[in-house]
Order: C-alpha cells, then sequence, then structure tokens
C-alpha cells in the first residue's frame, strides 16, 4: 500500500520540507548577497569596483562574474555596463549594508563563544546568509549578555 504512505503522496507536506525549501531560497540569494557586499567593500576601499576585482576576490572567472552581474542587473541590485565598473543601487545598497550586519554579527557571537578570530570570519560566510532575523535577535541578546 506504498500509495498511503505520506511520503509517495504529493499532497502531503513531510516536516523536513520547509527547512529543505529555506535553505534553497538562500543559496539562491547566497551569489546575490555576496556580490553586493563584496563590491560594496571594494567600493569603500577604492571607489570603484571592477569585475576583474570582483573575480579575483570571489576566485571565480570573468565570465561568471559577467553572468552574475547581468543577474544582478536584472534584480536591480547594481548597475553596470561593459568594460565599466560596477556600482549599488539603492536597493543593492540596503542589501550590502544588511549583508554586513549580519556577518558582524555572526562573528561577534563566534567570538563571544571563543572561537578565533580567523575561524569566525571564515565560518560566518556560510551562516549569514542561512540565519534567521530570530536567531541573528538570540545571538546579539547572547552577545550583549555576554560582552
Amino acid at each position: 500500500m506504498d500509495s498511503v504512505r505520506p511520503e509517495n503522496n504529493r499532497n502531503t507536506r513531510l516536516p523536513q520540507t520547509d527547512g529543505f525549501q529555506s535553505v534553497r531560497q538562500a543559496h539562491q540569494s547566497e551569489m546575490a548577497e555576496d556580490y553586493v557586499e563584496l563590491i560594496a567593500e571594494l567600493i569603500a576601499q577604492s571607489g570603484e569596483a571592477r569585475p576583474v576585482d570582483i573575480a579575483r576576490r570571489l576566485g571565480v572567472s570573468q565570465p561568471t562574474v559577467t553572468k552574475n552581474l547581468a543577474r544582478l542587473k536584472r534584480d536591480g541590485l547594481v548597475t553596470h555596463e561593459p568594460y565599466r565598473s560596477v556600482f549599488l543601487t539603492a536597493e543593492g545598497q540596503v542589501l550590502a549594508v544588511d549583508c554586513e550586519k549580519r556577518h558582524r554579527t555572526v562573528v561577534a557571537f563566534l567570538t563571544t563563544l571563543g572561537i578565533s578570530p580567523e575561524v569566525a570570519e571564515h565560518d560566518a560566510e556560510g551562516i549569514e546568509h542561512h540565519v534567521s532575523d530570530e536567531t541573528l535577535a538570540a545571538f546579539t541578546r547572547y552577545i550583549k549578555q555576554n560582552s
């Protein structure tokens, strides 16, 4: 009677379905978040973000950067013309600030737990994309109580 087992019924939502769906959505937004955060950092450091610098910093090819910049431009996060620097739109700037804030919160939380700053920076790169606002708020409370 396989047809009555929940995992074989397409209309039955399994408990882990929501978790898997949120992870897939986070993976889709990771690229955009990484790019806008890096673009903001490059602009702050040198006044511009060139595709060659983005490729070098992310460890990807220039064609990959070009493809992803086209997606970011389509999504209204950057302005970019061929052979020119990349700039964030107002929406891109808001996303970059939000990403940086999440990153700093995760790093601060991990270092409060005793994780070395180098490892905390590395680990935060993955965690920051998957952490909920509720969890970030808990991280912030923990940091304030233990600093």
